[in-house]
């Protein structure tokens, strides 16, 4: 079952990167007490993600930052050291980069998406939340191109 509006982010430990390399992250302590606006793509270093769906993050980050967002972070099933790659690729160091390997959040959010027939298993689905104290309040998921989830239309239901 999908996540929808209204429903609380489920705790999940994923990775993310630190000084030191990898450190585990708890989705429930990362949402707990702040407004975070989570964006997920099917993969890093793919086009639409790294030329369409990141850039409008990184250049509104301020903009998100300005309307009560505590925290940015990107979601993908990739692991770790791809997503640190992938920040630094991007110029993304204004958000939190969520590394789901296994896809449990994935699973648990209801996100899953079958690219299989692409070589690339399984994944997540393009979507952009905005969760305050761990509740969502937007969810927008695009079956093809970015408009649910982009950065503009996350701006637009601040």
């Amino acid at each position: 079952m999908t996540i929808a509006k209204g429903d609380k982010i489920p705790d999940i430990t994923l990775k993310t990167n630190g000084p030191d390399g990898p450190e585990d992250l708890s989705t429930g302590d990362f949402f707990a007490g702040r407004r975070v606006v989570l964006f997920a793509v099917p993969g890093a270093f793919t086009p639409g993600c790294s030329n369409t769906h990141m850039p409008g993050f990184v250049v509104n980050a301020d903009k998100l930052s300005a309307k009560g967002v505590d925290a940015i972070a990107c979601l993908a099933v990739n692991d770790a050291f791809v997503m640190d790659a992938w920040q630094k690729d991007q110029n993304a160091q204004a958000m939190t980069m969520l590394a789901d390997g296994n896809a449990e959040f994935t699973r648990a959010l209801g996100m899953e998406l079958d690219a299989s027939s692409g070589g690339m298993g399984l994944r997540c689905k393009r979507f952009a939340l905005i969760a305050n104290d761990g509740v969502v309040e937007y969810l927008g998921i695009d079956a093809k191109g970015v408009e649910a989830s982009s950065a503009e239309t996350v701006l637009a239901h601040l």
